[in-house]
């Protein structure tokens, strides 16, 4: 056998043949079959190599000792190995062929045949340079077929995994511009129909719709600051918390955490998802970075349903469509792993055609799912698109990023969220994109996480329930007016004669929380009871499209003649620290944008000391344990000019965004910082989180995060 292996390898010039393992029983497929095959599964949209049909193979493979490949053995260690490219199951015998690179790593073929083939030709998972690559193509005749497999070895394989000489370098930098400059349609109208057979339950049961509507009703309570005020007094700024609760999903209270059958079984219980995800790949995401972040949207794709549609933008110097609006089935999630699967790094950064690429997709649609959303991700500046607005001190003018069409100028606002990758992003322009879009921005710091930050993110994207969400404030009293709406950045206001107001909260995930605080004067009275405000909401239900009106909620304090000591409310005062911390974040940052990093520190401190001395922080409230712990971790990033511009300015933005939208962000090096902010993170985020932690195949390679950066931790 050795001297077979001798004459193989010098007929080939060192290259190798590769079989497709199959069962003993599988019948082997004609040539001109598998010719034909080929014919057909490569018709795919431009810089997308189609799905390739792989019939069984060969029972059994010889195992050569070269070092340029290994091939794969059907034994029970190989059973259970994930292709770190579609994150599926490596089984021998299930008709697909297994390519293990140099570097001992293991693949689909198809998966990294797709890869090499548009210039990738480093592992996706150790990122060892390979001498040798895969490519695959038919043997349609017999003087090939002769060549390629010149031992003695049965001649039955219609496709054949062949290693072959890495081209030049230079040959990528071609194959990453013909990507880019590549015709696309004018208008992107070819958006694939969605699919309307999830809508037919509902439709053909109306009974179960009136009951699923009345077990989604939207939660809402009211906590005065205290339950009592002596009849003969009058108060100004009487603090009323509004505390809403959207409901859990139908899929999420029956799916007993069946993470096996994710993207079918929540199909017909949530609203289905347009997804944009705008990616950067600029020279600078070489490397690691690109590697880890084709595996997060590896999982991004292989958690979205056959209902959720997705198309992907990549974007350098210039920008590229790689498919269009599809449906993820299991066709549409094999172009899509494919098409993000060829991405290579190059060129600049240049976010602004980026998203408006993404914002055409959206807006040139012809159908469209309930829930819709954009998903940025870069790691550089914007230097094509940015400017100064004038005057003595110019400020960049971020909002020039973002198209007009999604972010309400001309219709529905779209939320974009960003996520600023590595110690080098413009986190400054993320964080005003995604705060005019009505989205979140994320610090990404350490490049392992990549994937837990996208799946905290469709976690929530992925359970919509309650949308345009509108909160109704009217006093009920004359003599009452309202002061004030503390509502983030949520949009609200208040009458001009101070009898009315309200609160656009936008969209809700599965068991969300939203809390406003609105202040209002209290005169004296003579009754027992005062009714101050009556507060009620409407919203859309994403998946009936009906509108849905709750009965409003009167709040109520008692008057007695005499009352002893104030005992002011827990839940009031939980929300009054949290604002209170956004705030002295926002000083800080100011402060430290201005250079003055000791005032910036010193506020909060300040901050810090008054939340320890509160009602909630006395009684143990977890919420002010975590907002110490955070404003803390801001200290640290604002040790040094060279610390604040490389991880602090980042880390108190992505926190500022977290609380002006109550909504779950990632931070710093690791998605535990979420944990800081558990009444954000809902369910379904912390859900799809578990999921990310179960289906990373190997762990990361080592990177530096800039947390060797901060400052020791100060003593208070």
């Amino acid at each position: 056998m050795g001297s077979k292996w001798r004459k193989a390898k010098i007929a080939l010039g060192m290259n190798l043949c590769v079989y497709v393992h199959g069962s003993s029983d599988d019948a082997a497929p004609s040539v001109a079959d598998s010719a034909s095959r080929l014919s057909d599964s490569s018709v795919a949209e431009p810089g997308v190599s189609g799905e390739l049909g792989l019939p069984p193979k060969m029972p059994t493979t010889p195992t050569p000792s070269s070092s340029g490949l290994r091939l794969s053995k059907s034994g029970s260690r190989a059973s259970k190995k994930t292709c770190a490219i579609c994150l599926a199951t490596m089984k021998p015998g299930h008709g697909h062929a297994l390519f293990t690179a140099e570097c001992s790593h293991t693949f689909h073929f198809h998966c990294i045949a797709s890869s090499v083939k548009h210039g990738n030709q480093i592992c996706p998972v150790c990122r060892a340079k390979w001498k040798e690559i895969p490519f695959q193509g038919p043997p349609s005749d017999i003087n090939l077929r002769a060549r390629i497999n010149p031992v003695d070895w049965p001649q039955d394989d219609a496709w054949m995994t062949i290693l072959r000489r890495l081209p030049p370098r230079s040959n990528s930098n071609r194959q990453m511009s013909s990507l880019f400059h590549a015709s696309e349609p004018s208008i992107f109208n070819d958006d694939e129909q969605l699919d309307l057979q999830t809508e037919l339950p509902e439709k053909t049961t109306p009974p179960l719709v009136a009951e699923s509507s009345q077990a989604k009703a939207v939660e809402i309570k009211t906590y005065p600051e205290f339950s009592a005020i002596s009849r003969s007094s009058s108060q100004d700024n009487f603090t009323v918390l509004i505390h809403l609760k959207a409901p859990l999903t139908t899929s999420k209270q029956n799916s007993g955490r069946n993470h096996a059958a994710s993207p079918m079984t929540h199909q017909t219980s949530r609203a289905p998802v347009d997804l944009v995800t705008v990616l950067d790949v600029s020279g600078s995401m070489a490397g690691t970075k690109l590697a880890l972040l084709k595996r997060a949207m590896g999982f991004v794709i292989q958690n979205l349903g056959p209902s959720d549609r997705l198309s992907v933008i990549a974007f350098s110097s210039t920008a590229r469509r790689l498919f269009h609006l599809r449906r993820m089935s299991e066709s549409g999630r094999q172009q899509a792993l494919q098409a993000v699967n060829s991405l290579i790094a190059s060129g600049g950064t240049n976010i602004a055609e980026g998203l408006r690429k993404g914002a055409k997709v959206i807006e040139d649609r012809r159908e469209k799912n309930p829930v819709c959303s954009i998903i940025l991700l870069s790691d550089g500046q914007d230097t094509y698109t940015v400017s100064g607005t004038g005057g003595a001190n110019p400020q960049p003018d971020y909002q020039s990023l973002l198209p007009l069409s999604i972010r309400g100028g001309m219709g529905s606002q779209v939320p974009v969220h960003a996520f600023g990758f590595g110690m080098d992003h413009d986190a400054a322009s993320m964080h005003s994109i995604s705060e005019t879009s009505g989205g979140t921005f994320s610090f990404i710091e350490a490049e392992g996480v990549i994937q837990d930050a996208f799946a905290q993110c469709i976690g929530g994207l992925l359970s919509v329930v309650v949308q345009e969400l509108h909160v109704g404030i009217e006093t009920l009293r004359p003599g009452i007016r309202i002061d004030s709406i503390k509502a983030g950045s949520y949009k609200s206001r208040v009458s001009s004669d101070g009898r009315t107001g309200y609160i656009e909260a936008g969209d809700l995930y599965a068991d969300e929380e939203r809390d406003f605080l609105v202040s209002v004067n209290v005169p004296a009275g003579d009754a027992d009871v005062t009714s101050l405000m009556e507060v009620g909401c409407s919203y859309k239900d994403p998946m009936s499209k009906e509108k849905v009106n709750l009965e409003g909620q009167e709040v109520r304090i008692q008057r007695p003649v005499n009352v002893g000591v104030h005992t002011v409310s827990i839940e009031v005062d939980r929300q009054r620290n949290r604002l209170q911390a956004a705030k002295a974040m926002a000083e800080a940052r100011a402060s430290a944008e201005r250079g003055d990093l000791g005032s910036a520190v010193t506020v909060l401190e300040t901050c810090r000391r008054q939340l320890s001395e509160s009602t909630a922080a006395r009684a143990g409230d977890q919420l002010c344990a975590s907002l110490d712990a955070e404003l803390k971790e801001m200290q640290e990033r604002m040790a040094s000019r060279r610390v604040y511009e490389a991880s602090g300015r980042a880390y108190v933005l992505s926190g500022l965004s977290s609380h002006s939208w109550q909504r779950a962000t990632a931070r710093g090096d690791s998605t535990d910082s979420a944990s800081l902010l558990h009444a954000y993170q809902t369910p379904s985020m912390a859900d799809m989180l578990a999921r990310s932690h179960m289906t990373v195949p190997v762990a990361p390679p080592p990177v530096q995060p800039a947390r060797s950066l901060r400052a020791p931790p100060q003593p208070r």
